[in-house]
């Protein structure tokens, strides 16, 4: 599981990582050219962060 968000939403990119994986998730700023062309989950502003299982 992979979650892009933005600032506004990370509280609840990691709370829904939490509730469906049951385990904490690695938290990882994008590089800046992943931003450029990645958009938060939850809303069309661009992602910072990236929410995923450790891998």
């Amino acid at each position: 599981m992979r979650i892009f968000s933005c600032e506004t939403h990370i509280n609840h990119a990691l709370d829904m990582f939490v509730a469906e994986q049951k385990t904490f998730p690695m938290l990882e700023k994008l590089l800046n050219e992943e931003k450029l062309s990645t958009n938060c989950t939850y809303c069309n502003e661009r992602a910072i962060y990236i929410v995923a299982s450790e891998e």
